[in-house]
């Protein structure tokens, strides 16, 4: 007498697209796959990060070109959660294959998208594993917005809050316009990833450089700055100063 085998539990899908259309595309695709199951629809990676800290999610079907955050960087901060999803591009564009596979992503699929290949995507998908986030993760391309990691989910800070950054042990913290909080990223990667946005003025402490709004020197030649958000005084070091200086020059 034969048995039939447990089915797997559905693949749970979000769809990110900034265009209707193409997320009502998705859906009926996915309508017609075993296994798949649409649990909610996002406009920009933005707002995907948000859903996918409210529902449980295994795939990310997302499109590149997209306001207020691309695609390519939304799945650089969904790789940096405890348990990432697998991301499959959904792109009209295949120039942004070699970037989309240094975020992280698992897949890269062309509009339009044929159901056959979608198919073939899911099933790489239901294999993935945190363990597979972790060798896709790395990419030079700069950020609009850092990550913090609360938990298991992620708090998106922009970068044009942020005022200036100090190393606390093996982490960073990010003071912004709307608090502080900690980071992974090391300042030495932070300074290399934004060369034209901070500056450093001691070992410990990167300065968003729009910030300075004060350079000053005490009667013992000690080196100190204030910043327009009224943050400081924040210590120069010596070794620093001429860099600060010339950097100061060109504001």
């Amino acid at each position: 007498m034969s048995q039939s085998l447990p089915q797997p539990p559905a693949l749970r899908v979000l769809i990110v697209d900034d265009e209707a259309p193409a997320r009502r595309r998705l859906r009926d695709l996915l309508a017609e796959i075993d296994g798949a199951h649409v649990v909610g629809e996002a406009a920009d990676g933005r707002e995907a990060i948000a859903r996918m800290q409210e529902l449980a999610v295994d795939v990310v079907l997302m499109d590149i070109a997209m306001p207020v955050m691309d695609g390519l960087e939304a799945a650089r901060h969904m790789v940096r959660l405890d348990q990432p999803p697998a991301v499959v591009f959904c792109t009209a564009y295949d120039a942004h294959a070699l970037a989309a596979f240094e975020a992280g992503a698992l897949d890269y699929l062309l509009k339009p998208i044929r159901a056959e290949r979608l198919s073939q995507a899911l099933a790489r998908a239901r294999r993935f594993s945190a363990a597979d986030a972790d060798t896709l993760r790395g990419t030079t391309r700069a950020r609009s917005h850092l990550s913090a990691r609360l938990g298991g989910s992620l708090r998106l800070i922009p970068l044009v809050d942020a005022h200036y950054f100090v190393a606390e042990e093996k982490y960073v913290v990010v003071h912004h316009a709307h608090g502080e909080d900690l980071i992974e990223d090391s300042l030495k990667a932070l300074e290399e990833e934004f060369p034209d946005r901070l500056v450093r003025v001691h070992r410990s402490c990167l300065v968003v450089c729009d910030e300075v709004a004060q350079l000053d020197r005490d009667g013992d030649g000690h080196a100190s700055i204030r910043l327009r958000s009224g943050a400081g005084p924040l210590e120069v070091s010596r070794r620093c100063l001429p860099g600060l200086r010339e950097r100061l020059k060109h504001l």
